[in-house]
């Protein structure tokens, strides 16, 4: 393989890699140039052209006969859509004030995820700029937002996407992004971009006209990413650029990669692992914290364990064993994935060593999954955690939240769960106040039979979970996209305000109890009484007390104060703790 780390030469602002193109010409402005090709599937023009710096230029490349121009693999802006021209974007320009921010280290933080297109009523960046305040005011570390780049249509979740490089314009273009981050970064906030690698979207693709950006076979959205077959050094490269972009350019503070288990890679160095390096050496240039989060099915520690170790030296994954053992402890729903984390003691593993199925048998596979952590050497933070994210409400049928089936006692055991467990909490926009609000999975594809097959393949997913495929929305309806905004006035009363309390309470005592940041997992100590379904999990001197059962529950304990407690609240009576069904209590 190519070294993608050696000097690369300097480009041209025009310059393309087209090892495909027979031919290729210039559109810039309403004139049309010849290209010549350099070194190594390069492209150059061949005459005189705008100079950016004067001022933004529209421009794409007639690749051989084709007499639309097609957009620039790296393109920064797409401001017609992903069938346009691109335009130069120059991101230096921008007055950054964030001259003074350090960063945020994951350890011990706590992030956001939130949908640019829904989190608020108008659906921008610099709407969701008004809102900083409030997640300031439940812990928020991190803002994590789902995919930004060009994506075809009006409104998408992201993952559709095409133009790596631009952020689409429907939430405000780059200089949007850039005002979004330099405002969190002056409300202390740090930014965590979603990002998609392991596939690309299906309309606006044209990669495959400039060169091998894709190879043969496919994974569940779609055609595999070369990075491993003849010209993957490119291709590599182009993704290795992406992410410095996202932390130089754009001042991000981390990555969150999607579905890194969809990326099918036999280099000798993986991706992940290249992508750690030059991630670890901008970071010590920066002198701040930049931190890549792998989204993975594995179950696979070497993800996170550093590269001294063997491991890949990614700084954490998420664990969706977590939310499935949550999730069942808490609505008892056992279909399709959840089926093996009936147990309450499924919970009580995952706690205690990080995965459930660590190289056991997973009914919904068919097969033995995961390897098991190393507890003694592996820090807690690197598994990032949830009760609800965009996925495991988004693919559900009807993309309906816990909220719509747990009381509010319920609800705050969750929260427990989650903030004062030993991960890294992750929290989902609208779950600190019990959002009623669904999210949906929503497409705006122009292409009739685009949205046709989308809605299909939709409803072909869930035929394994058992869901009722006569009630799955369409993807394509304007409604289901609507349906998905946020309702911010449900924080401001009743159950909403009541949740939200809660929270901001979670919130205050991981500021000041070390206990709930402690990454050791050998702090970890959990009991669990599967008659009563009850759990106890012990956190130094902190104690998590969960009755998940249908009767009241007296518990002798040793702690003397109930530092927060849910709904229907806790007595502590001398050494006595007595908790209402469904409910819970942090106790010190």
């Amino acid at each position: 393989m190519t070294d993608t780390t050696a000097p690369r030469p300097a480009r041209g602002p025009f310059d393309v890699w087209a090892p495909a193109a027979r031919r290729l010409r210039l559109s810039v402005g309403s004139a049309t140039v010849d290209m010549h090709q350099t070194d190594g599937g390069w492209w150059t023009p061949s005459g005189p052209t705008p100079d950016p710096a004067a001022g933004d230029v529209d421009y794409g490349y007639l690749v051989d006969d084709v007499e639309a121009p097609r957009p620039d693999p790296r393109s920064r802006r797409q401001p017609d859509g992903v069938h346009g021209r691109s335009r130069t974007h120059r991101p230096e320009s921008f007055a950054w004030s964030d001259e003074a921010w350090t960063g945020r280290q994951l350890a011990g933080a706590v992030i956001y995820e939130l949908h640019v297109g829904t989190f608020t009523p108008e659906g921008t960046l610099d709407a969701a700029l008004g809102r900083l305040d409030h997640l300031r005011s439940i812990g928020v570390d991190l803002v994590e937002l789902m995919p930004v780049n060009s994506f075809n249509g009006t409104h998408n979740w992201g993952y559709d996407g095409v133009a790596w490089f631009a952020v689409d314009e429907t939430y405000g273009g780059p200089e949007a992004y850039q005002r979004f981050v330099d405002g969190a970064h002056a409300a202390g906030l740090g930014v965590i971009q979603d990002v998609v690698y392991n596939h690309l979207g299906p309309s606006g693709n044209y990669l495959p006209e400039f060169g091998p950006y894709l190879k043969q076979g496919r994974n569940t959205w779609g055609d595999l990413v070369n990075l491993d077959g003849e010209g993957s050094a490119e291709v590599r490269r182009l993704i290795l650029d992406n992410v410095r972009m996202w932390l130089d350019d754009y001042h991000v503070d981390g990555l969150r990669l999607d579905a890194v288990h969809a990326l099918h890679d036999d280099s000798a160095t993986h991706l992940l692992e290249e992508m750690a390096v030059e991630v670890a050496a901008l970071s010590a240039h920066q002198r701040r914290p930049l931190t890549l989060i792998a989204e993975s099915d594995l179950n696979d520690p070497r993800m996170v364990t550093p590269r001294e170790a063997g491991g890949y030296g990614l700084d954490a994954q998420w664990s969706d064993d977590f939310h499935h053992a949550v999730h069942v402890a808490l609505t008892r729903e056992t279909a399709g994935y959840y089926a093996d984390f009936e147990p309450l003691g499924a919970l009580a593993k995952v706690i205690e060593r990080g995965f459930f199925h660590d190289g056991t048998f997973s009914s919904f596979r068919g097969r033995d999954h995961g390897i098991p952590v190393d507890t003694a050497t592996m820090p807690t933070w690197r598994l990032v955690v949830c009760n609800q994210n965009h996925d495991q409400i988004g693919n559900r049928a009807i993309g309906d939240r816990i909220t719509d089936v747990l009381d509010e006692d319920q609800l705050g055991c969750a929260a427990l769960l989650t903030l004062a467990g030993p991960f890294t909490p992750m929290l989902f926009q609208g779950e600190e106040w019990a959002a009623s609000t669904p999210f949906q999975f929503f497409t705006s594809h122009p292409e009739p039979e685009l949205g046709l097959a989308t809605a299909e393949g939709r409803i072909a997913e869930f035929e394994r979970m058992g869901w009722d495929p006569a009630v799955v929305p369409d993807p394509q309806a304007p409604e289901t996209f609507t349906r998905s905004k946020l309702d911010w006035t449900e924080a401001e009363s009743g159950r909403g305000a009541r949740v939200l309390e809660l929270y901001r309470t979670l919130a205050a005592l991981r500021r000041t109890r070390p206990e709930l940041t402690d990454p050791a997992f050998s702090r970890n100590r959990v009991d669990v009484d599967e008659d009563a379904r009850v759990l106890l999990l012990h956190r130094g001197a902190l104690l998590v007390a969960l009755n998940l059962g249908e009767a009241p529950a007296r518990l002798e304990v040793t702690q003397s104060e109930v530092l927060v407690a849910t709904a229907s609240g806790a007595e502590l009576d001398g050494g006595v703790l007595v908790l209402a069904p469904h409910a819970g209590a942090l106790l010190g």
